[in-house]
């Protein structure tokens, strides 16, 4: 063949490549008549009219014969073995041998990268993080008792007159109607703290410890760590209804922030580390390690891999490690929480109040989410008229009015919560407090006044299990206010198994796990189909971000280069001229849609890689030759990577298709990978999500001896779902 036929890897028919911006001019580079075309999904060019058939072009040098491959099913040395996905060339070394293992043969060749790749990527440069894990878990776990020290100290100051850091709620008071101005006076102080200070005080922590983590690289402001915790001790020490955790969680993660950044660490070795000081400020408060480290990976770190979760893991059993020394002298509550009478393992009857109490609460978490969001855009519309520095003290006047009506929703709460547990207070009560706890939570976190929100959900969880507890039998009303409480805080902050776990880890009671589990699972139900996004991730939604917490295998992880690459690839030589070429290529054929052609050389090895911009910007100059143009083939993918790889080269580099090549020989060209063929790998997702089948069928057999007929199954044909 001469210097103006073309050339070709012949493997398979596939066609399609793509587009490399180095490589050439962009998405749509321009043709001779200086207009650009639109590319198809392969990343060729669409045309008017038929392509060039790939069965009508010759080929030179490389012929299907020169491919190796492994006899399959009674395939010849010279065929080319078929993959699922497309026809893709399989290269084996002369002399190897399949392995053969009790789980069949060993189809991986010896010598191949994929007996490399493993089901996590973790490195030992974690083993260097783990000290850091152990140190956030001491200082969130100091930093956090320290909070419930100052809450303690403002409560007993102000509605007891007292000195004293012993945590107490603020409902035994004597003080009357004057204890109204007290919410008042801690709002007020608060809305100064965030003008003056920082605004990132205000609201109940964890969306902002999700913003940082989203947004700002997990770095929080070495301020924050000091503002946060006493913004949020004076709103709770002062009557607010909120919990001590969020706070907790967001001073917790900023320490985490700040020790990583004194160290030289990426982005997501930071939050890791945020998370785990979270996750140790939880921990240490409820003494819920479990909980705490699950609240961590299923809500705030964003993903489910080993560095994230050794590292919360450790912190927050360090943190857990030295409340239970605390407790051992004295300094703070043992663990349970909260204690509950022994009970016998609950019957059927139970499951099924169980699955009514979910419903209840996840229908809760929407009023309860929707209240909070009303009140914020209520506060909002103020915007012009009173300056936001002064909503806390409006939030102040209602958590105070609320006070006087029922003293009880006052404050983080705990001993009311206990109450509950036990079954000591009366359905009354339990209504009464769970609309005055929503009402002046909601107005009060509206408001942006500095507290947490997971206290009020067991609270008002707990009352919806206990109201429900006096119809539903089985259980004691305190059994059912149990189950209460794990659905809420499984519907509102839409993480289940945190839900479960914590529940019982503050009670220690075993024998109501399966009434957990269905609690949790229904209300997570019910929250889902009628709320787009949490207590949590509204906040940060309205602020321009979205926020995804369902997680997958990504597919680019399971599919390797061979399986979906291009191998109908055109090829030139070196010494061809660039306007021959030009010429060569007719408008509108598959081949000038290529836009990146290999440069082989006479023995068939590759050399270098021409772009289709270098073509359009030498075709008037005759004596320009590819040789002189084309580019050295330095970054490259491989036959046996995953496309993970690939896909991140791609990106970091900012090009679109890569050469494939042989992996013990870089010159021996295996075909193209495009962007676009990325894509096939979410194709499989897709395929899996959304193609419906009925794989078996019942058909009825009737015996020979006259017997009544019998339901076999067998196979039946596949149908596409809605």
């Amino acid at each position: 063949m001469n210097d103006e036929e073309r050339r070709r890897v012949p493997i398979s028919k596939r066609p399609g490549t793509d587009l490399s911006r180095p490589w050439a001019t962009g998405a749509n580079a321009t043709d001779k008549d200086g207009e650009s075309a639109p590319l198809d999904r392969s990343g060729r060019e669409t045309v008017q009219g038929d392509d060039v058939e790939t069965d009508d072009v010759e080929t030179d040098d490389v012929g299907t014969d020169d491919v190796e491959t492994d006899d399959v099913d009674g395939l010849e040395s010279d065929d080319v073995e078929t993959s699922p996905v497309h026809d893709v060339p399989q290269r084996t070394a002369v002399g190897e041998a399949s392995e053969m293992s009790y789980l069949g043969a060993e189809r991986r060749p010896r010598d191949t990268s994929e007996r490399s790749l493993g089901d996590f990527t973790t490195t030992p440069s974690l083993l260097r993080l783990v000290p850091l894990g152990i140190l956030v878990g001491v200082l969130g776990a100091a930093i956090s008792l320290a909070l419930l020290d100052m809450i303690g100290f403002f409560t007993n100051f102000f509605y007891y007159q007292r000195l004293s850091v012993h945590l107490t709620s603020p409902n035994a008071n004597t003080l009357g109607a004057i204890a109204l101005v007290i919410p008042i006076g801690g709002g007020l102080i608060v809305g100064l703290m965030a003008r003056y200070g920082s605004e990132q005080i205000r609201g109940h922590g964890i969306p902002e410890a999700m913003e940082n983590i989203l947004i700002n690289g997990s770095r929080v402001q070495p301020r924050l760590a000091i503002l946060k915790p006493i913004s949020s001790a004076i709103s709770i020490g002062t009557g607010g209804p909120f919990g001590a955790e969020g706070p907790i969680i967001l001073t917790g993660g900023a320490v985490g922030s700040i020790v990583g950044q004194l160290f030289r660490l990426t982005a997501a070795q930071r939050r890791a580390l945020l998370v785990a000081g979270a996750a140790a400020g939880m921990s240490a408060v409820f003494g819920t390690p479990v909980a705490a480290t699950l609240f961590g990976v299923e809500l705030l770190v964003f993903e489910f891999k080993p560095r994230s979760m050794i590292l919360i893991g450790l912190a927050s059993a360090t943190a857990d490690a030295l409340r239970m020394v605390m407790a051992s002298a004295g300094l703070v509550h043992p663990q349970p929480l909260f204690p509950v009478p022994g009970h016998a393992p609950l019957g059927g009857f139970v499951l099924g109040g169980a699955a009514v109490i979910g419903i209840a609460t996840g229908l809760g978490a929407w009023v309860m989410t929707q209240a909070v969001y009303r009140c914020e855009d209520f506060f909002k519309k103020l915007t012009g008229h009173l300056h936001w520095m002064w909503w806390p003290l409006i939030g102040g006047l209602v958590i105070g009015l609320g006070g006087l009506v029922d003293p009880r929703a006052l404050g983080v709460g705990y001993n009311t919560i206990h109450l509950e547990l036990l079954g000591k207070l009366s359905l009354d009560a339990m209504v009464t407090l769970f609309f005055v706890k929503m009402i002046i939570w909601a107005v009060g976190l509206g408001g942006g006044t500095s507290g947490g929100i997971l206290a009020p959900i067991l609270m008002m969880g707990a009352a919806i299990g206990g109201v429900l507890g006096h119809v539903l039998p089985g259980a004691s009303v305190g059994a059912f206010a149990l189950i209460g409480m794990s659905g809420s805080l499984g519907g509102v902050t839409r993480s289940p198994f945190t839900a479960i776990v914590f529940a019982f880890e503050l009670t220690h009671d075993e024998n109501i796990l399966l009434a957990l589990l269905v609690a949790a699972t229904v209300a997570h139900l019910v929250s889902v189909l009628t709320l787009k996004r949490s207590i949590l991730t509204e906040k940060v939604a309205r602020r321009g971000f979205h926020v995804m917490r369902e997680y997958a295998v990504d597919p680019l992880e399971a599919t390797f280069v061979r399986e979906v690459m291009d191998t109908d690839v055109y090829t030139v030589e070196p010494g061809r001229s660039l306007a021959g070429l030009y010429a060569a290529l007719p408008e509108g054929s598959s081949e000038r849609r290529q836009r990146l052609y290999p440069v082989l050389d006479e023995s068939g090895a590759l050399v270098g890689v021409l772009p289709w911009s270098a073509v359009l910007a030498a075709r008037s100059n005759g004596a320009t030759r590819v040789d002189e143009v084309m580019i050295p083939p330095r970054v490259v993918a491989h036959p046996d990577e995953i496309l993970r790889g690939v896909a991140d080269r791609m990106a970091s580099l900012g090009v679109g298709v890569l050469p494939v090549v042989d992996r013990k020989d870089h010159r021996h060209l295996d075909g193209l990978v495009t962007q676009f063929d990325l894509l096939d790998a979410r194709q499989k997702l897709l395929e899996e999500e959304r193609h419906a089948e009925r794989v078996l069928t019942l058909r009825r057999v009737r015996t020979s001896s006259g017997a009544p007929a019998v339901e076999a199954p067998v196979r039946a044909r596949s149908e596409e779902g809605d």
